[in-house]
């Protein structure tokens, strides 16, 4: 299969995004960008489209997607129960990062919620996303578009590695503006609950429903629970080498990755390091690269996952990352760090 790339850096091309509607509509898949990663998207209302994007990522499936939509009133289809939370949420972050999960409707094959009685769904904010998602129907699924795994892309070259020749469009909007997945909410079992950290914090989701909840299962590192979110079961966002976190005071942490860095020259092995801006300097051997600024956060949950890939295309074996409790979205951040690192953390 040949893979379109329909390129929409200065905005909406009328005539790719009719295409790109059509190859949906037909039970087609297209890549296509967000504010937070891309995404690969097919028709959710269609069981064999979902099927589609399992098998091009190679995802397990009863691991649910998300529906994506571009318009309030579109949920309506969707949702067999609709919370006056869920409006609340919706009017204080829609169109933005923020999925929730809520009742499905009949409409919502169970392809597509990986089995469960529950829909994930999200408006995206970036205007190339809502145009194809009006486009093609109404409502696309899509996980990020990547190979299963691998760092999630934030970048129509990082799709193109994994996907490249295994969907029929990608459409290349740019960079994504936060590089971290939505923040998802589950407003199906009492309080509502975070069930994944993103952008969209416990504190600011607090400010509009009093008291959220965050689920336990985000700090163990192992769960037989059956997902109701996206992420929540398998391993995510691994580079090819070893990652492992080296957490504490800072000059200590700096301290540890220079002392195994040492060791592991001189067993012959190479290794990198994730630091930042303000630490660079203190690192003096291996492949040492930045990952942004503490000073500006969202510089780090843009760079995380292209770092790791970038990462992919050097020999090294081994990869030491500072820990990133960062004021705003450091939880997003570490949530797919220790994700990435297969919850490999030393502490100092």
């Amino acid at each position: 299969m040949q893979t379109i790339i329909a390129v929409m850096h200065d905005g909406i091309d009328e005539t790719q995004i009719r295409r790109a509607g059509d190859i949906l509509k037909e039970g087609g898949l297209v890549a296509f960008p967000t504010e937070t990663v891309y995404g690969l998207g097919g028709n959710a209302l269609d069981a064999q489209a979902s099927a589609k994007i399992y098998a091009a990522k190679g995802r397990p499936s009863d691991n649910p997607l998300i529906v994506h939509i571009a318009d309030w009133d579109a949920i309506y289809k969707i949702a067999s129960e609709i919370p006056p939370e869920a409006k609340k949420l919706a009017d204080a972050f829609w169109p933005g990062p923020l999925t929730m999960i809520l009742k499905k409707s009949d409409a919502v094959p169970m392809a597509t919620t990986g089995g469960l009685d529950t829909v994930a769904i999200r408006m995206p904010s970036n205007e190339v996303a809502r145009a194809l998602i009006r486009a093609g129907g109404g409502y696309v699924a899509a996980p990020s578009a990547n190979t299963s795994g691998r760092p999630s892309p934030t970048c129509a070259a990082h799709v193109a590695q994994d996907l490249g020749g295994k969907i029929e469009m990608i459409i290349d909007g740019g960079n994504a503006n936060i590089g971290l997945e939505s923040t998802i909410v589950d407003l199906t079992e009492g309080k509502p609950t975070i069930l994944r950290p993103g952008y969209i914090n416990q504190e600011m989701l607090e400010q509009v429903l009093d008291e959220v909840e965050m689920d336990r299962g985000l700090i163990s590192p192992d769960s037989n629970v059956h997902p109701k979110a996206p992420g929540m079961k398998y391993r995510h966002y691994a580079p090819k080498a070893d990652l492992i976190i080296v957490e504490g005071e800072a000059a200590r942490v700096r301290e540890k990755i220079n002392e195994l860095v040492t060791e592991n020259l001189a067993a012959g092995k190479k290794a990198g390091v994730i630091g930042t801006d303000e630490s660079l300097l203190y690192y003096k051997e291996g492949d040492v690269r930045s990952i942004g600024s503490r000073k500006e956060e969202i510089t780090i949950a843009q760079h995380l996952y292209s770092i790791l890939r970038d990462f992919d295309e050097s020999d090294i074996s081994v990869i030491y990352s500072e820990s990133f409790e960062t004021p705003k979205i450091g939880q997003a951040i570490m949530n797919r760090l220790i994700k990435a690192a297969g919850h490999q953390i030393i502490k100092v």
